[in-house]
This record gives C-alpha cells, structure tokens and sequence, in this order.
C-alpha cells in the first residue's frame, strides 16, 4: 500500500469505529442525559417526568443516613423504565424532619437535615415549574419518607389549580408510599411477622426494603429490636429477621401499584 493512501484508510477505520462512551447511554435519569438529549426525548414521547423524595435521616444504628435517597432513585429508575415514557429527576435529599430549636424527630440525632415545610414546598414547586417550562407534561413526585407526604399532596393541589386550562398535570404519587408502609407491612404481617417487628422505623420492614435495594446501606452487626431504646437510639420494630427476600416483596409491591397508579393518571386527557 502506497504511503499517500494510508491516511485515507485509517480515516475510514475510525468512522466506523465510534467509542461506546460517545453513544447516548441507555439511561432514564436526567442528570446523566445532555440537554439535547432531553430535547429529542421529550420530542419523541417521553413527557412524563418522576420526582424523587428522598430525605436525609437516623434509621437506627444499623441503616445509614440515605436511606430514602437509595432507596426512591432505584425505585423511580425501575418505575421509569416500567412505564416507558418517563424520566426520573435528581433526587431531593433535603426534605422536612423535624424542628432546629429546640431539635425535635430525627432532627435529635446527629447527621440528620432538615427543610422548613415552607422550604421544601417551595422547592418542589419551582421543580415543577421547571419541567412544564421545558414540556413535560405530568409531573409525579415519589416521596419515600413519610415527612413528604403533606407537602406533595399540598404542592400538588396548588398547581393544579393555577394550570387547569392546560394540559399540564402534577400528581402527588401517593400510592408509592401506601405500598411501602401499607402493602408491605400487611404482607409481612401474612407471613407471621408481628407488628412489634415489622414497625414504623428502622424496623424489618425499612430494614429489608433497604436490603433488598442497596445491602451495603445496612449494618448487619448492630441489628436490635426496639426495646425499650427508641428515644435513644431511633430503632422501632426489630430488624433482626429482615432479608433480601422479604425486602423484594416490598418493592415488588411499591413498583406494581406505583406503576399502576402512574399509567391510570396520566392516561391522556
């Protein structure tokens, strides 16, 4: 081969040979799509928009801090992919959790932050006033933590109210949250798990939805039941019999209702 042609062919080589790292990822998260790709998502379908609400708290000594954070942006990640035509947003790992002064809930145990509700309303609503600007069309707020529930359903009614002449619609995504600490505690219940061990916090049912999703978010050697210790250590319920498999069933259940709730809301008006 002459010299002159060799430049030639190693450019038709590289043509050919695109890098995987310069492909569109196969990815429903926001953060890790460019502006451009969102543009051409939006175009072709994809205007459901899922909000995740994390939260930044105790769970005891044995689950850490972000708990709630791992925990909605892989749920919301399956519910996207299920659903088809959704993106998930960053996660929101500031959210209400008790007062300052003086400290009150989780607020009573180090590393634990906290929004005024006003705050946390505040943020979620300039959220969703950022995705209608940009052309979603339902926006739905997954809150994993009970301490979102109220600020949801009130930011959900307020908008509602201001864009009833648009095709624009904000959804509260409760049912995500009643699988959580509803279905789930009700099937563990089915099994023989008494109440006092299922729990409200930190308990087998947080513990094995935790497992189930991130395994090393949980301190399996300082696993206790509740006793008479939750003021001072945040722990109720008994996490001892928590597992993988028991933590599937829950979010088996949170995505099937989640997923179920999303489609019958959104379907077009």
């Amino acid at each position: 081969m002459r010299a002159k042609a060799l430049p030639l062919v190693l450019g038709l080589m590289l043509v050919g040979c695109v890098p995987a790292w310069a492909q569109a990822p196969d990815t429903v998260l926001l953060e890790e799509l460019t502006w451009t790709e969102v543009r051409d998502l939006l175009k072709a379908g994809k205007t459901t928009i899922l909000v995740p609400l994390g939260g930044t708290e105790q769970s005891g000594p044995h689950l850490a801090l972000g708990k709630h954070n791992a925990r909605v942006r892989a749920l919301s990640e399956q519910v996207a992919r299920g659903l088809g035509d959704a993106l998930v947003a960053p996660v929101l790992a500031y959210v209400p959790e008790g007062g300052l002064n003086p400290p009150t809930g989780h607020m009573r145990f180090p590393g634990t932050i906290t929004l005024a509700e006003d705050a946390f309303e505040k943020v979620i609503e300039s959220a969703a006033r950022s995705f209608r600007l940009h052309g979603f069309r339902d926006i739905v707020f997954l809150g994993d933590s009970g301490s979102t529930q109220a600020g949801q359903r009130a930011v959900t009614a307020r908008l509602n109210r201001e864009w009833r002449d648009s095709r624009v619609r904000v959804h509260a995504g409760e049912e995500y949250y009643r699988a959580a600490v509803g279905e789930f505690p009700r099937l563990l219940r089915e099994r023989g798990f008494r109440e006092d061990e299922v729990g409200k916090h930190a308990g087998l049912a947080d513990t094995a939805l935790t497992l189930a999703v991130d395994p090393r978010l949980v301190r399996t050697d300082r696993l206790h039941p509740r006793g008479e210790s939750e003021q001072l250590d945040g722990v109720n319920g008994d996490p001892r019999k928590a597992t993988v498999a028991l933590g599937k069933l829950g979010t088996d259940a949170i995505l099937t209702r989640t997923v179920d709730a999303i489609r019958k809301a959104t379907a077009r008006r």
